[in-house]
């Protein structure tokens, strides 16, 4: 554990208001209208959220009520959730791709009054909702223009009746009810106080200084604002004053990455991996697959070397030729600009942070859950180590209990979930320890590795133990793998079930060359682990799994259990002999 800073609690409107005398004129954020960035300075952000806020208390949302927010990550969302903040509400956000049946769950299960929706398609599935919904009265559109008729129902509102809300805020204030996406069962909603986020902030900004409040510092949002993850840097950029971008737009991504130019991005490990995967793609179809694939290694090694000393003559030359060649194209990728990127939900694996941190752009892993407000643990400029996800923050312990499973403690780790005791007690033990349900170990240094999750080990018919996620990650890296699942609970070996990225390979998914690739990726994974925990057998499935289909989370994680539920057949096919 390190000693934590004294954290300056309070509630999340401080950030703005502590900013505003000395840097009203600063460029907060930047709104994206057609193929241009409109700047947007502290003062007029603030302008919009009170008159958002002012419009709220005039329809009558009270001090503690819910009001959903159910949009793509857009310069409007931030605007709002700050706006139900002023106000005293609790934000309840939504992923813009959930089912009705979804929505009604969260809509019914916290009793929101209100909700402000992007397009007549979220307002759709709202309507189906409503017969779950009895309390909800209000539904605003944004892209009908709505948030101007709120405004408007504002103006009895008095800039003093406003304060006297806001200013009542406390560190114990319950700020947003996060619903966790889950792999199974229904969604649970963390309760996330005002305090939560505050100390959160204070502990993250204050080790990545040089991402937060750098010289000309931005971020390009892309990720979904109702995940935990892009939240906190949403507010962590308001608070500090780096430049914040909005796009929802992922596959125009790159497009809006060269025009926005940000200084360090975050995202999931699938992001990463389908940039270089893209990048690999290319180079092959322009038969620079070789020179590419020379400049991957070139870079792992420098960035190796990096650890180890200082890379040699011969490799910094090699190096240097592929800058210019290889490696400043794949900058270009992600804006041109950006030094530093951030990846959590999801192990990023050694070969890629090495592979980024050797073309320019050190990818920091970190790690947290939304029941923890983000993170609990990330690497920093100064104190990096590849293959973890770093040190626990200021003030944040860490124990390892006698199964292997981590649990932390720290004050941005939740008060539990909403009406929902039981599972609280199951999380949290009387002497505030969450248990994470993960398992990983601590070095002698103090740097936390991830090894697998608890309910996840596979005990094969011969009572050897399997952590799948050191295979799928290993797997899922090449270029034509998208998704891969690892088998085996109960069985003689283990095998896998393996999905395509149909985006790298057109061709048929029973083509040889294909089935090579794949048994290539198998048997470097294998190279990772023993004889016993190797992939024997691997069945390449005719989709790919998304969130649209039910097989992935919002995040990108595998949906294991609704997986094995509909590929039982093919899964039991795998061990016939």
């Amino acid at each position: 554990m390190t000693e934590p800073s004294t954290p300056s609690l309070g509630n999340l409107s401080d950030d703005i208001l502590d900013r505003l005398p000395a840097h009203g004129d600063d460029i907060a954020l930047a709104r994206s209208e057609g193929d241009t960035w409109v700047d947007v300075t502290l003062a007029e952000f603030h302008r919009d959220v009170v008159a958002v806020a002012k419009g709220l208390v005039g329809a009558g949302v009270a001090p503690g009520d819910r009001v959903v927010l159910l949009s793509k990550t857009r310069y409007e969302w931030t605007v709002a959730d700050y706006a139900i903040w002023w106000t005293g509400a609790v934000t309840v956000p939504i992923y813009e791709t959930s089912s009705a049946a979804q929505i009604a769950w969260i809509l019914s299960d916290s009793g929101a009054v209100a909700a402000i929706v992007e397009n007549d398609g979220h307002l759709s599935k709202i309507e189906q909702a409503r017969a779950e919904a009895p309390v909800l009265e209000h539904v605003w559109t944004i892209d009908t223009g709505d948030l101007d008729d709120l405004r408007s129902a504002g103006a009895g509102v008095t800039d003093d009746d406003l304060e006297k809300r806001r200013s009542a805020l406390t560190s114990d204030t319950l700020a947003t009810l996060i619903y966790t996406s889950g792999t199974t069962g229904r969604p649970k909603g963390c309760c996330l106080t005002h305090g939560n986020f505050r100390y959160e902030l204070e502990a993250a900004t204050e080790q990545l200084t040089d991402l937060f409040t750098a010289e000309g510092a931005s971020t390009l949002l892309f990720l979904p604002l109702a995940h935990v993850f892009a939240r906190v840097i949403q507010v962590g950029a308001i608070r500090s004053g780096a430049r914040l971008g909005h796009t929802a737009d992922v596959k125009d991504l790159v497009t809006h990455l060269g025009t926005f130019h940000p200084t360090f991005v975050l995202a999931v490990p699938r992001v990463f991996e389908k940039v270089f995967n893209s990048a690999s793609g290319k180079a092959y179809a322009d038969g620079k697959g070789k020179i590419f694939d020379r400049a991957v290694q070139t870079a792992i090694g420098y960035s190796r070397a990096l650890d180890d000393g200082r890379p040699g003559l011969a490799l910094r030359a090699r190096h240097a030729l592929f800058d210019r060649l290889v490696y400043g194209k794949l900058r270009d990728a992600l804006g041109g600009e950006a030094q530093w990127a951030i990846s959590g939900g999801a192990p990023l694996g050694d070969r890629l942070a090495h592979f980024y941190r050797g073309i320019g752009v050190t990818v920091l892993e970190g790690y947290g859950l939304t029941e923890t407000t983000a993170a609990l643990c990330v690497n920093t400029p100064d104190d990096q180590r590849i293959g973890t996800v770093g040190r626990p923050l200021p003030g944040t312990e860490v124990r390892v209990g006698d199964d292997g499973e981590l649990s932390f403690r720290g004050d941005q780790v939740f008060g539990g979930y909403w009406h929902n005791d039981e599972a609280t007690a199951e999380a949290v033990d009387a002497d505030g320890w969450f248990a994470t349900g993960d398992l990983g170990e601590v070095d002698d240094d103090g740097f936390v590795r991830i090894t697998g999750r608890k309910k996840e080990i596979i005990v094969t018919a011969g009572g050897k133990n399997v952590a799948p996620a050191v295979l799928e990650d290993r797997v899922r890296a090449h270029p034509l793998v998208s998704q891969c699942l690892v088998v085996g609970d109960g069985k003689p070996f283990v095998a896998a079930l393996v999905t395509i990225d149909e985006e790298a390979w057109t061709g048929r998914l029973d083509d040889p060359e294909l089935l090579a690739e794949v048994q290539k990726a198998v048997d470097d994974a294998n190279s990772q682990v023993s004889q016993a925990e190797s992939i024997r057998k691997f069945e390449i499935l005719p989709e790919d799994w998304t969130e649209e289909n039910g097989y992935l989370t919002p995040s990108f994680k595998v949906k294991r259990n609704a997986v094995l539920r509909d590929y039982h057949d093919t899964v039991e096919a795998l061990f016939v002999r």
